[in-house]
């Protein structure tokens, strides 16, 4: 069964819609990831899932409930979390502060999570007293993602992850992507980053104006000329 289903979606943000149609699906153990052109809708795919923008037409479920329009509060409990581009850290808080305001929805003791957090993310243990404003990019983004971990998500939305990232940086946060998915996490990404993204994905969706255009493996697509000559900058030597 999907873990997270977008049915003929329509969404935007009032006014003309930017969705038109979408249907995306993956499953738990799925890492999937939307690319395309600027302004495709990528992110609005994602926010329409997290209930940040209104769905105007279609479903959207999550792990056999339709959670279409939910608030995203009611969904962090559900098991979603979300890790937008920007203004994902509380850069005034440490970075042991941050992971522990990703944990606010637990009950819990949640000391055995920061742990596996701090294992998979050996910097921030490092750095885990310091500002999280004074750390890297590459740094912050693991921070976002560290925080995100502790709510226990079955689904983990990334936008962007490795946006402003240096190569070293963002093959590292796809090889902590890759390594959240093999805990058991489903995670669906989007990313400009497309022809790497798509090398570790197990699901593929490119959108251009708002509507999809191909789905398939991340290996179908990187192999589909039509997908590498409008999207990839052609086909690699």
């Amino acid at each position: 069964m999907a873990l997270v289903s977008l049915h003929d979606v329509t969404a935007g943000y009032g006014g003309a819609p930017i969705l038109h149609g979408v249907n995306i699906s993956i499953e738990a153990s799925d890492v999937g990831v939307i690319v395309g052109p600027n302004g495709a809708g990528k992110s609005t795919a994602l926010k329409s899932i997290f209930g940040l923008l209104k769905v105007s037409e279609g479903s959207i479920v999550f792990d056999g409930d339709d959670i279409t329009n939910r608030s995203p509060d009611s969904l962090v409990p559900k098991g979603l979390s979300f890790v937008p581009q920007e203004h994902n850290v509380f850069t005034s808080l440490s970075v042991s502060e941050n992971l522990e305001m990703g944990a606010f929805t637990r009950t819990d003791d949640f000391a055995d999570t920061m742990t596996e957090v701090y294992d998979m993310f050996p910097d921030l243990k490092l750095k885990r007293h310091q500002r999280a404003g004074e750390l890297s990019g590459g740094q912050r983004q693991m921070v976002a993602m560290g925080r995100a971990l502790m709510s226990r998500p079955k689904l983990l939305l990334l936008d962007e992850p490795s946006a402003g990232l240096s190569p070293r940086y963002m093959m590292e946060i796809f090889a902590q992507v890759a390594r959240i998915n093999q805990t058991g996490v489903g995670v669906l990404m989007v990313e400009q980053n497309a022809r790497q993204a798509l090398g570790f994905a197990t699901k593929g969706f490119v959108l251009a104006n708002g509507s999809n255009l191909f789905t398939g493996t991340g290996q179908d697509l990187l192999n589909d000329p039509d997908v590498a000559k409008s999207f990839l900058g052609g086909h690699q030597p």
